[in-house]
């Protein structure tokens, strides 16, 4: 019996040569629309699909290939006496192989088209076909990847498609229809600001595989999100080694701490270690904001990664040169800046491609089976509102901003001590808001505090915070208010001649 295999293919590069393997094979070809005509245009074999069907596409090529003799010569078991008995009945002959990739919704979705576009472009034919066929994968062949068409006609030359290379493509045909359809719903969704669904389906695509997890006994493979919009992991790589598990967990804390600084006339330079600041700071330019973020802790910033809210120049280059860091990124750099940069052949130099807010607007947890799910937190303060009998001043409040921006994003409990744009010292991932407070202070008693900002990512449950700050002369202290005892550590504050002012908004990291 003569084989038949229908082609309906919107992405046709590799088309021709595949459907010309298959005749050279024996098989009849079915094709529709534009397939149809490239491979007629080619000199193939090739059967109009209205042939088949008995009946004309219409509706705008909307209604083609939902037809009886299509799916039923799919769906058919060729080991079933019944149904063979019923598509001889009427007439139907096997489809033994398929071949279809689906109109090209993810293209349109990212090239922002209007509404009736996405809709004229959601594929209904072509995944009825892929699932029919992917259902009876024992009996015809589902082809939805360009990438496979060579192992294809190398195995049917070879005689057959074993029973597990079957089972492989109809896996990889469920997985494309569930992903085409997580689109379209997303699509939807978003259409309808709908932001916790109660189904929530997302879909994500395998971008690399990594070397190892967190430690080398740790598998790890990088996903992305399809349909992502101003995905802040967007970079291209000048130069260095392969990014880790690590190194993409660590470059996300630098970016988002960088996005803090998106907007500022400064520029920013953020040095990051195990996803938490170990130094930031503002300047005029890449070499002072270096300069300053370096000055703020010598000691941790060995090993770790930096970033610039700037193009970095070659006189900032050459003193990032002088120590050892994994990865440096920056909007771009100058010609001689990477000269010098790359002369260290693993150290990992990164152009970013994007910084501003990402739209997705979910923060996920997952938890064995269960996926936490929240807002991005993007807000940084509802208010500065000062509760103490002394007043910040203008030069103050900005370092309070500058803080809260570094305390935001550094795992809780939290304190960031700056002064100038500058960090001076950091305490982060502490059971008790004290001990923050101590590592940070103990671990820089090199350090003039005096006249310093201390900025809290959550409010003190008791005044000792303001107690042990007043012992190293800072006078100045920005923290979200909402405890039962706000007033003893606001009456602290004025018996030392402090300032505390109250931001209204919590920065819980966990």
């Amino acid at each position: 019996m003569t084989k038949r295999a229908l082609i309906s293919v919107t992405d046709k590069s590799g088309v021709v040569e595949f459907a010309r393997s298959l005749n050279e094979l024996g098989y009849e070809v079915i094709s529709t629309g534009n397939t149809f005509k490239t491979l007629k245009e080619e000199g193939l074999k090739v059967i109009q699909i209205d042939e088949v069907t008995n009946f004309p596409e219409i509706l705008d090529g909307r209604v083609k290939t939902l037809n009886p003799y299509i799916h039923g010569g799919i769906l058919y078991k060729r080991d079933n006496e019944k149904h063979v008995n019923t598509v001889n009945e009427h007439k139907i002959g096997a489809i033994d192989l398929v071949v279809v990739n689906l109109y090209d919704f993810e293209g349109n979705l990212k090239d922002n088209k209007p509404h009736d576009v996405m809709i004229e472009n959601i594929d209904i034919g072509g995944p009825s076909m892929i699932r029919s066929a992917a259902k009876n994968y024992k009996d015809v062949l589902i082809v939805v990847d360009t990438k496979d068409y060579d192992s294809i006609i190398e195995s049917l030359k070879a005689g057959e498609v074993s029973l597990e290379d079957r089972k492989k493509l109809a896996y990889k045909a469920f997985s494309t229809t569930a992903r085409y359809d997580a689109l379209i719903s997303n699509y939807f969704r978003e259409q309808l600001e709908d932001k916790f669904p109660e189904s929530l389906t997302m879909t994500f695509q395998k971008e690399d595989t990594l070397r190892y997890g967190e430690n080398p006994h740790q598998g790890a493979v990088l996903y992305k999100q399809s349909n992502a919009k101003n995905p802040i992991l967007n970079y291209e790589q000048l130069n260095g080694k392969e990014l880790s598990f690590n190194n993409i967990n660590d470059l996300h804390g630098c970016l988002e701490i960088m996005r803090e600084f998106k907007d500022s006339e400064q520029v920013a330079c953020v040095a990051i270690k195990h996803t938490n600041p170990c130094g930031v700071a503002v300047a005029k330019n890449s070499f002072e904001a270096y300069t300053k973020c370096y000055e703020a802790d010598k000691v941790s910033i060995f090993g770790g990664i930096v970033g610039f809210t700037s193009v970095v120049d070659v006189e900032t280059a050459k003193k990032l040169n002088e120590i050892f860091l994994e990865i440096v990124v920056a909007y771009d750099f100058t010609k001689e800046a990477l000269e010098v940069l790359t002369q260290k052949k693993n150290l990992r130099v990164l152009k970013l491609s994007n910084i501003e807010n990402s739209l997705q607007g979910f923060d996920l947890k997952y938890l064995d089976g269960k996926l936490l799910v929240q807002d991005r937190d993007e807000k940084l303060a509802n208010e500065y509102n000062c509760v103490t009998n002394q007043i910040a001043d203008e030069q103050i409040l900005k370092d309070m901003e500058f803080g809260m921006k570094i305390v935001k994003n550094m795992k809780s409990n939290a304190i960031a001590i700056v002064k100038d744009g500058q960090t001076l010292a950091l305490g982060c991932g502490q059971t008790s808001r004290i001990w923050a407070l101590k590592n940070a202070l103990e671990n820089n008693q090199d350090k003039n505090f005096e006249g310093a900002v201390l900025a809290s990512d959550a409010f003190f449950p008791f005044d000792d915070c303001v107690k042990l700050a007043n012992d190293y002369k800072i006078k100045s202290i920005v923290q979200p208010g909402g405890s039962i005892k706000d007033q003893d550590s606001i009456d602290a504050c004025n018996e030392n001649d402090m300032v505390m002012v109250f931001t209204g908004i919590r920065h819980f990291k966990h």
